[in-house]
């Protein structure tokens, strides 16, 4: 009986031997084959060095152009603002075009062999990020990000890191377009100095006026910050700025701010230089008012204006002779206002506008100036076209009931959680 049961077991495991013979071999090229299937890749990286064969462009892009926004009126008081596009200047980069430069915030794919493996890929020695779902031995998709360093001399290139060595390809990346972010002052006189910063301006080699073409000069200037001097003999009322700058190859590349200047040489001044101008002077309701000095947007003196607490007062101005005459070319009225501790809300007023130089309470939209505390803001308020009635409550009718004008002020409406509001204005004026 044990003899029958061992050899019965005998033949059990001779045959999973040879079930395990043919299984085992199976297995092995099955865990081959399904490492290849199910790399988190999709293919096999190749091994040897990689190479980068050349760079290209991802989609069309547009660049070097010039743009003017012109902002117009209806004599209904409608505003309408249009782009113009300079095409002489615009350089327009096809889909999957070879390239050796790039800019900022654009797409770009290398094209190579043995990419696969790659780990790490730098533009001017900064890493850059790259979406390795998208990635194939021969190719990276990848986006310029707005910290890789521009402004030379830089090393100008393209460093692709993988398993197996690295690629260095000689790619530039291009400084954007001048842009402002902020300004040291919107109005200028002959001579006088504004600040501007931002980015891009490294690249900058002049400016112009766009508007009349006459030439800034240069002050000083970095990427992040540009000092200009003004014409002296500006004939602008308004204007943009036209920037040359350098993009690559292009010393000639040329773009316009969005950021409008006004020449304070061709305005009609109330307050500014430190006085009042033009035969205006102080019209407040009580005191302290007027000139004062220590405080100034630019200079050295400012217009003061109170608003005591839970008082109801008008502050401004006035031209008793030779008066403020209605003229139709007029376009903006502008002035800095620096605010006091609170937030305040100004009315403004004036003796031939709707509710006179007074308690106007209930201004419409153009009347309404909110005032940010402690700091310098520039208010803007366009014009209406003409002296009619207008519906366009974002037009401020200064002349409705007729010319000439006399006042020119502001009225406070003082409130129980309101404090005592020293509030200055400077460089008042009405622009062409």
């Amino acid at each position: 009986m044990y003899s029958k049961i061992k050899i019965f077991y005998m033949k059990k495991e001779f045959k999973l031997s040879k079930l395990y013979y043919w299984i085992l071999p199976a297995l092995v090229l099955f865990s081959i084959a399904s490492c290849k299937q199910e790399s988190s890749l999709g293919f096999t990286p190749g091994s040897g060095a990689p190479t980068i064969s050349t760079v290209k462009t991802v989609s069309k892009t547009i660049a070097d152009t010039v743009t003017q926004l012109t902002t117009t009126y209806s004599s209904s008081g409608i505003v309408t603002i249009d782009t113009t596009i300079n095409t002489a200047h615009r350089t327009v980069a096809a889909f999957d075009s070879t390239t050796v430069t790039g800019n900022l915030g654009n797409i770009y794919v290398v094209n190579g062999t043995n990419l696969g493996s790659t780990t790490k890929l730098t533009i001017n020695g900064v890493n850059v990020y790259f979406n390795r779902g998208l990635i194939s031995d021969n190719s990276i998709i990848f986006t310029i990000p707005t910290n890789i360093p521009y402004v030379q001399p830089q090393p100008n290139t393209l460093v692709i890191t993988t398993l197996h060595g690295s690629a260095t390809y000689k790619f530039t990346t291009l400084p954007p377009p001048p842009t402002i972010v902020s300004v040291s002052d919107y109005d200028f006189q002959a001579n006088s100095q504004i600040t501007l910063t931002g980015k891009g301006f490294a690249s900058v080699s002049a400016v112009k006026l766009r508007a009349t073409g006459e030439a800034i000069t240069i002050a000083s200037q970095n990427d992040s910050t540009l000092v200009m001097t003004m014409p002296a003999n500006s004939t602008s009322t308004e204007s943009t700025l036209l920037f040359t700058y350098t993009s690559g190859a292009n010393t000639g590349a040329q773009t316009a701010s969005t950021v409008s200047f006004y020449d304070l040489d061709n305005a009609y001044l109330i307050v500014a230089n430190n006085k009042f101008q033009n035969g205006w002077s102080d019209n407040s309701w009580q005191g302290p008012s007027g000139i004062t000095t220590g405080v100034s947007h630019s200079g050295t003196a400012s217009a003061e204006t109170n608003f005591p607490l839970n008082g109801w007062k008008v502050e401004g101005w006035a031209n008793w002779w030779p008066n403020f005459a209605y003229d139709p070319s007029y376009k903006y009225v502008t002035f800095w206002v620096k605010g006091g501790t609170q937030v305040q809300t100004l009315v403004l007023v004036g003796d031939q506008m709707a509710g006179g130089y007074g308690q106007v309470t209930n201004g419409y939209a153009a009347q309404q100036v909110t005032v940010p505390p402690n700091v310098w803001t520039f208010v803007k308020i366009p014009l209406t076209p003409s002296q009619a009635v207008s519906t366009n409550t974002n037009l401020l009718n200064f002349w409705q009931n007729g010319s000439p004008a006399v006042h020119f002020g502001f009225f406070g409406k003082g409130s129980g959680t309101d404090a005592n509001q020293t509030i200055y204005f400077d460089e008042v004026a009405f622009i062409k």
